[in-house]
């Protein structure tokens, strides 16, 4: 059984994992269209190779982190979650005159 301290940094590790994601897609998008632009522009240059470099780089931590993200769902979703008890459990608490 799973400590609630792991549960924490699960949680924790997929909302940076899903924030990097959102970097490294904003990344890939952004390269993308510059190898686009350097190749249409001048096609074989270096400045067209490196932005292809940078678009591979950022392709790969993508699909890294996306698999990662993956996993820890997956290793997660055997453990039950934790949740708040419902307010309606309470007994009420009004005042008998």
């Amino acid at each position: 059984m799973a400590s609630k301290t792991d549960r924490v940094m699960s949680l924790r590790a997929v909302r940076q994992l899903r924030r990097i994601r959102a970097f490294y897609t904003a990344g890939v998008l952004l390269w993308t269209a510059s190898t686009a632009w350097s190749g249409w522009q001048s096609p074989g240059s270096r400045q067209m190779w490196v932005s292809a470099l940078l678009l591979a780089v950022f392709t790969g931590l993508l699909l890294t982190a996306s698999l990662w993200l993956q996993r820890l769902r997956a290793a997660g979703s055997d453990t039950p979650a934790h949740h708040a008890a419902s307010r309606r459990a309470t007994a009420p608490r009004h005042a008998h005159a």
